[in-house]
């Protein structure tokens, strides 16, 4: 009984220590964020500030910064990285692919039209309609961009068995999407122009807690809800044949998996703009370090995505301080050189064989 049961103990040990580690590099970086800023303030304060919050305390100094402006931040940071890495890891599953990341499929490409859109053709909608519809006209319209993509690109793509055809219909999407994105951006004026700009590039700003409470269970319900089909990603990984033969149905699954990335990618969009490389960077680095295994990939992928986007962000938020960089900036920025690096991995790795 003890041969059969130690190596399960040890891959819970070896899962429990990764999973441990990359949740106290979460709580690290998220304290480095809130008092990271164009005010710097002390881990501290940070500290003291949350604990006089949660205990029902008074405020006290700088806890107003904390508590109203950078929290609801960081917190969106940690959701949208997480949803995006979670959902670029669960697609690399699905397509058998390390490359594929949830914008292929065209989500972020719909996403962004839907907002552009708005931007664009809706201003005078945007400028006199009253309250909610006013504040997240643009969020809603990029919801909505990027499920309808979703959609099509399934219509299509499940006429042919299989994840091949689906890729192919993403991309014919994603292409439509982005010559769409760039006839829009000819027609914008300057006035639009900046505000198309900064959204395509990914942005934290103008966060709070409204904003949060809005999205954030669009995008924990995936984050929750994808490691459940772990053991189905990893029999998809020998073949759909073979998963059927193992009890698992790929079509059912495909639908599944396809709608809950969908629904994060979009909510993570439509709220922060399209920020690049995460769902692809932070997957591909972990699964060349950990393996492909993703009863350990999936909650992974969630916790060092919201570890890279809060530095990301603490980074924007300072290196050109008092103004403030995208943050697609900087995730494009560590994204690209890491593939030229990987791709010269490669030759030299082909070259020696």
């Amino acid at each position: 009984m003890n041969a059969i049961a130690l190596p399960r103990w040890r891959g819970w040990t070896r899962r429990g220590l990764i999973l441990g580690g990359l949740a106290l590099l979460l709580l690290a970086s998220a304290v480095v964020g809130m008092a990271s800023g164009a005010m710097r303030l002390d881990a501290s304060e940070v500290v003291g500030a949350l604990a006089r919050w949660l205990a029902g305390q008074p405020a006290q100094g700088d806890d107003q910064v904390v508590l109203m402006l950078r929290l609801p931040r960081v917190l969106m940071a940690s959701l949208v990285g997480a949803a995006l890495a979670c959902s670029g890891a669960t697609m690399q599953g699905l397509f058998r692919n390390p490359l594929v990341e949830p914008g292929l499929v065209g989500i972020s490409a719909g996403a962004a039209l839907g907002a552009i859109a708005m931007i664009v053709l809706g201003g005078g909608l945007l400028a006199t309609a009253p309250g909610v519809l006013g504040s997240f006209g643009v969020a809603f319209a990029a919801f909505a961009g990027g499920l309808l993509a979703t959609v099509l690109v399934y219509l299509f793509g499940r006429r042919r068995p299989g994840v091949a055809t689906l890729l192919l219909a993403g991309v014919a999407i994603n292409a439509i999407a982005m010559a769409g994105v760039g006839l829009l951006t000819y027609l914008a004026n300057e006035h639009q122009l900046r505000d198309l700009s900064f959204w395509t590039l990914g942005s934290l700003g103008g966060t709070d807690w409204v904003r949060l409470a809005a999205v954030a269970p669009l995008m924990l319900l995936p984050v929750l809800l994808l490691p459940r089909d772990a053991r189905a990603l990893n029999a998809l990984l020998l073949g759909e044949r073979e998963a059927s033969l193992l009890g698992f149905q790929p079509e059912r699954l495909r639908r599944r998996l396809i709608a809950l990335v969908a629904l994060a990618t979009s909510a993570a969009v439509a709220m922060c703009g399209v920020i690049g490389f995460v769902g692809l960077l932070v997957p591909h680095v972990l699964r060349m370090a950990w393996g492909p295994d993703h009863r350990l990939l999936l909650p992974a992928s969630a916790l060092a995505g919201a570890t890279l986007l809060i530095a990301a962000d603490a980074v924007a938020r300072v290196v050109v301080a008092p103004a403030e960089l995208p943050i697609g900036v900087i995730t494009a920025l560590l994204g690209g050189p890491f593939f030229l690096w990987l791709l010269l991995r490669l030759r030299i790795a082909e070259a020696a064989a």
